[in-house]
């Protein structure tokens, strides 16, 4: 199996990195030499191009963090689509706007014959690793059996959710969940250290109870003990988050916990926690004890 990744950050070279375990040939390429140069490290092929990358692989996953991004990788100066034919597919793992996925998989298709197949992610870099990701697929039910392949190699659980940018939409349903779920738990560490509690020892006791969820049992302690790992990205959730406003402002869908959500983001991002892990949230209850960090 030929795979090309395009955009090999944290998430693309853990994409890259799983492939490469799981026996495909992976040819990787990335605008920042440095990134390049470490999917090589891991046994990848640096390509100088899209193009190039895309011209080796039956596959290419993109992995970018915005639609203007996706489209200039795919449609602009050594993109993917210059290599694009019938025979090859291209699965968008990026988090990006459902109505701009539609319009571009019509135009790659329409241009080159290449198919798409929008194949948002949940679970982050260390899932993606172990091959135990969840995505939520939109695109043809031809295309999506297609694609099947690669995305078993990465994923434990695969739902195809409809047409074209379905599997964006179900993944800012995703989005509103998580960051509403993060901040929640963040201040439920808060309360229970303001009460003498390890907040630590709370995932067992609620473990099975109707309040445990994965980001529970995964970041509960790992607040409490102001671990800030990165495992993934403040503005990258804050960027998802203004997709769904600006979705739901379209549809006139109120959201009023993911205004707030979107707010407490955009306060971590000017105070230059942009890059940082989701744990970093538990600054916002450390600012009101005199804790800033």
């Amino acid at each position: 199996m030929k795979v090309a990744v395009i955009g090999v950050g944290t998430m693309g070279s853990a994409i890259a990195e799983r492939l490469l375990a799981t026996g495909a040939t992976v040819a990787v390429h990335d605008s920042d030499p440095q990134a390049r140069a470490a999917g090589e490290a891991m046994g990848a092929i640096a390509a100088a191009s899209g193009e190039e990358a895309a011209a080796f692989a039956d596959y290419v996953i993109i992995s970018l963090n915005t639609a203007g991004i996706v489209e200039a990788a795919v449609f602009g100066e050594g993109g993917v689509a210059r290599a694009g034919t019938p025979e090859k597919i291209l699965i968008d793992m990026s988090s990006i706007d459902p109505a701009r996925t539609s319009e571009l998989s019509r135009r790659l298709v329409e241009s080159t014959g290449m198919r798409w197949v929008d194949a948002p992610l949940s679970g982050g870099a260390p899932a993606a690793r172990a091959g135990q990701l969840t995505l939520m697929v939109g695109g043809d039910s031809a295309d999506f059996d297609a694609a099947r392949s690669v995305l078993e190699r990465l994923a434990s659980r695969i739902t195809h959710v409809g047409q074209s940018g379905a599997g964006q939409t179900v993944k800012l349903v995703n989005q509103i969940l998580c960051a509403l779920n993060f901040l929640a738990v963040a201040e439920a560490v808060r309360f229970a250290e303001a009460n003498g509690i390890d907040a630590a020892a709370i995932p067992d006791a609620l473990a099975g109870g109707r309040a445990d969820s994965r980001i529970l049992q995964e970041f509960m302690a790992k607040m409490a003990r102001r671990d800030f790992t990165p495992t993934g990205r403040i503005d990258n959730m804050l960027k998802d988050l203004e997709t769904v406003q600006a979705a739901a402002s379209a549809h006139r869908v109120a959201l009023p916990l993911t205004s707030l959500a979107s707010d407490l983001h955009r306060m971590l991002v000017a105070a230059g926690h942009g890059p940082a892990d989701s744990a970093e949230y538990m600054r916002l209850f450390d600012m009101g004890r005199g804790n800033s960090g």
